[in-house]
């Protein structure tokens, strides 16, 4: 199987994760502050990778930590705002709306790096913009507050990928993801840190279990598959990748928390499913197929 494949596999798989994460973490946050159950969540998750990534871990410099460093505040930012956007609005919703993030990218680089996606991924994101319009916007066109969280999260995380395949690109991407998280784990516990009211040992086992599951699998899996992989595959594609994330989410919810799978919510995640096979579909014409047409034409 060729690399490319596999990476796109394991990214969907880890969409399930993600999707998944959306419901622990509003189960898990109850009435706990959510920058502190992000802090641990990388605390964990930083341990974890340490041990798997050690050969790295040694071998550590200044440049490695400050590119980890550099790459931790968008995705702090983004995740972080995602998070608040759970408190203020339902699981499935949520994890939806994150997926604007799809849209915001080819756009991002347009109008900063002047750098225009291929035909394909400008329809794909219109078709998940339409998806998202329709899951999100209520009767009387108004946008809830955590769904403004959300999208302005999905902004911080679209600016983490295209830096994640800018640094892909230009050398060796996985000494930075430990670096990366452990940054991730000091700007939240300095949040956490001067946050009054700051509870540090929660006595909810759900708390923890939430941290023990995003940590491993939403976090520490997921983060280091979309980092390597996008060394054989663009941001825009990884994120309409991502858009199977919502539609895994809108069924964790359902089963997690009783949450409603209205009509709405199937035909706009129908229509992001869609945008993901756009983004894959190959569109070129074959060499000879255009070289006869070409002759062809002449000849007429």
């Amino acid at each position: 199987m060729e690399k490319r494949n596999l990476f796109l596999i394991l990214l969907i798989l880890g969409t399930a994760f993600w999707g998944i994460s959306f419901s622990v973490t509003k189960l898990a946050i109850g009435q706990n502050q959510p920058v502190l159950f992000l802090c641990y969540r990388f605390m964990l998750a930083t341990m974890v990778l340490s041990v798997i990534f050690w050969k790295q871990v040694k071998k550590l410099n200044f440049a490695t930590i400050k590119t980890g460093a550099s790459l931790a505040i968008p995705l702090v930012l983004g995740i972080y705002l995602q998070t608040l956007g759970i408190t203020h609005t339902s699981a499935s919703q949520c994890s939806f709306v994150a997926g604007i993030t799809v849209v915001m990218i080819p756009l991002i680089k347009l109008i900063i790096y002047r750098k225009s996606a291929p035909l394909k991924i400008w329809i794909a994101a219109f078709t998940a913009l339409v998806g998202l319009f329709v899951i999100s916007i209520t009767d009387n066109l108004k946008i809830g507050t955590g769904d403004l969280y959300t999208i302005v999260g999905a902004f911080c995380f679209a600016i983490y990928l295209i830096q994640i395949e800018k640094e892909s690109k230009a050398g060796d991407i996985v000494p930075t993801i430990v670096p990366m998280f452990a940054t991730c784990a000091i700007l939240t516990f300095l949040l956490a840190l001067f946050q009054n009211g700051t509870v540090w040992i929660p006595q909810e086992h759900a708390f923890w279990a939430g941290i023990v599951f995003c940590a491993l699998f939403s976090t520490a899996y997921m983060y280091t598959i979309s980092n390597i992989s996008q060394k054989y595959i663009s941001a825009e594609r990884v994120s309409i990748i991502y858009l199977f994330e919502p539609v895994f989410g809108a069924f964790a919810a359902h089963f997690i928390l009783g949450e409603e799978i209205t009509s709405r919510l199937l035909m706009g995640g129908g229509l992001i499913f869609m945008a993901t096979l756009i983004s894959e579909l190959k569109w070129k014409m074959p060499r000879q197929m255009a070289i006869l047409s070409l002759s062809k034409w002449k000849k007429d």
